[in-house]
Formats: C-alpha cells, sequence, structure tokens
C-alpha cells in the first residue's frame, strides 16, 4: 500500500503506526484534519486481514469524522484509532490499553480519543489515567459517558427527516417498519427509540442472540442478517459496519429510506447515484450519525446531556 499517496488524495496529514511488543499492541492512528480544531474520533477495536487493511480503515474513518464535525459546527477535526486484534471477545488488556494512551499522548492533542466499536467507557477511563487527551469518560469523573445514545437520538431524528422529505411534512414513525442493521450499542438504543415512536422494528445483527435480545426488550422481531437489506420496510438502519451500500447490495433494497449509524456505508461515490435511480432518499451517514460527536463536544464546555440532546435535535 503506498500510504502516503492515500493519504495525499483524501488530504489527510498524519499516519502513526503504533507497535508495543510487550502489550501485544497493533495500532493505526489517523489525523484527517485539524484545520477547524484537533482531531476527535473513536478508537475501534477489530479484526483485521492485514495492517494495509487496518490503514485504509483508519484513513477512511477519520476522513468521515472531519466531515461529520465539520457539519455539524464544532470546533473540531477528525481523527480515528484502530487497534488490530486477534480475538474480538477478548478482554482488553491494561497494558495493552496504557501503551495506546501512551501513544495518544505523544500527540500532544492533536487527536481527542472516544469510544467506537468495541471500545468501552471503562477502556476511555484507563486511557484517561495515561493522557489528558480523552473524550468519553463517565460523568461522575466530569466526561459525558457512553455517547451511543445520543448518537442514536440524532439517528432518529434524521429518520423523521428522511421520511418527511420522502413522505411529506407530516410523515412520522408511528406504524413504520424500520429494519435496523447492527444491534450493537448504536443499534439497540435505537430500537427502543423507534418502538417509543410508535415503529415497528425489525433488527438482524451477525451475533444472532444480540438480536434477539434487543427484539425481545422492545417487541421487535429479529431477522437474519443474511435478510435485513432485502426485507421490506420503510426505513433500513445499517448501524454495523461500513460499505454494506454497493453494486450488490443496492438493487435488492427493500426500503425507502436509508438513515443509520454507520460509517462509511457507501461503498463508493456513485453508489449514491444508484440509490437516486431506485427513489431511495439517502440520509449521509456522517449527518445522521453526528449526535455522537456533538455529546463529546459538549464536554469542552462543562458537560450538559439536556443541552447535548438539545443541539443534536437540530440535526
Amino acid at each position: 500500500m503506498d500510504v502516503t499517496s492515500a493519504m495525499c488524495a483524501h488530504g489527510h496529514e498524519q499516519v502513526v503506526l503504533v507497535a508495543d511488543p510487550p502489550s501485544g499492541l497493533r495500532a493505526v492512528i489517523a489525523v484527517h484534519s485539524t484545520a477547524l480544531g484537533p482531531s476527535l474520533g473513536g478508537v475501534r477495536f477489530w479484526t483485521y486481514a492485514s495492517d494495509a487493511d487496518a490503514i485504509q480503515d483508519a484513513l477512511a474513518l477519520s476522513e468521515a469524522m472531519t466531515w461529520k464535525a465539520s457539519i455539524a459546527g464544532l470546533h473540531q477535526g477528525g481523527g480515528k484509532a484502530v487497534v488490530l486484534l486477534d480475538d474480538l471477545d477478548a478482554a482488553h488488556d491494561e497494558a495493552m490499553l496504557r501503551a495506546l494512551g501512551r501513544a495518544i499522548d505523544e500527540l500532544g492533542g492533536r487527536y481527542l480519543a472516544a469510544e467506537d466499536v468495541g471500545a468501552t467507557t471503562a477502556d476511555m477511563e484507563l486511557l484517561a489515567t495515561v493522557t489528558p487527551w480523552v473524550t468519553g469518560v463517565s460523568e461522575t469523573l466530569g466526561g459525558s459517558g457512553d455517547p451511543s445514545p445520543v448518537t442514536a437520538w440524532g439517528v432518529l431524528v434524521a429518520m423523521r427527516a428522511g421520511l418527511a422529505a420522502r413522505d411529506g411534512p407530516d410523515a412520522t414513525l408511528a406504524g413504520r417498519r424500520v429494519a435496523i442493521q447492527g444491534a450493537g450499542k448504536v443499534g439497540g438504543h435505537l430500537a427502543q427509540l423507534v418502538a417509543e415512536a410508535g415503529g415497528q422494528v425489525l433488527i438482524a445483527d451477525r451475533r444472532e442472540d444480540r438480536a434477539d435480545a434487543v427484539a425481545r426488550s422492545c417487541g421487535g422481531q429479529p431477522i437474519s442478517a443474511d435478510e435485513i437489506l432485502s426485507v421490506a420496510c420503510d426505513v433500513l438502519a445499517p448501524c454495523a459496519l461500513g460499505g454494506v451500500l454497493n453494486d450488490a447490495t443496492v438493487p435488492r433494497l427493500g426500503c425507502r429510506v436509508v438513515c443509520g449509524a454507520a460509517n462509511n456505508q457507501l461503498a463508493g461515490p456513485a453508489v449514491d447515484e444508484a440509490l437516486d435511480r431506485r427513489g431511495i432518499v439517502y440520509i449521509p451517514d456522517f449527518v445522521a450519525s453526528a449526535g455522537g460527536i456533538i455529546n463529546l463536544a459538549e464536554e469542552f464546555t462543562g458537560y450538559s446531556r439536556a443541552r447535548a440532546l438539545a443541539r443534536t435535535a437540530t440535526i
């Protein structure tokens, strides 16, 4: 992989490769832009087939964070860290997290860490013992805690906007079928919010037990991961990993609106045109999922959950 050419193609400022043999840490930290402020983005714990795949993911995710912060009017840029794991289900070793914290600290505030896939509030709190450049610690420690509930709230208000664009200003979620791909932290919270708004929840996850649990909690219906994209519904909410909308999947989509929290949902720049040809309204992922970064930005002025929710509602 020609890393510097890939960076130049999308305007990245810095990529840091991190290895700590004693703890086994292998990570990539990507800083896309600091034009509006320090780069802010989550730490993703994931398995990758190669280092090149991990770097590519960090580049794409950090760029998406720039657009997300910019369109939300925040004084932050976009960054991302990915930690390469051999086993997703293994506990995050304290020594590994401390090594990651040291690597973040060496950037001197150019990158601010937060939660992403696989990360927890406890992980952020351990990182915060090593470096001050961490967001998303618990409210008892002066932070905002898990950003997932606010992210989900932002997706819900974006869904309402998408339905209004499709069906007119009086459109609501009541009686609508909403298919949620991914029953993780954001997907789980979103399912509850959709159900409370009167929508019918269909939910799928690569871990069927997790989808079953969320469905039971909100009165929804679990369906298979293979079926979620083609099931007949009003709204498809991708809340898992990116690239789910591509040349193969768009022709079989069963939705009228796409609005979800997953980053980089479009596999390529032409996919939006394919959605348009099918008459499917697409809410850009970096708009729909901006609630998380809006929530984290509130930490810099003295955290208020009410203020974070109100600002997220402007999505």
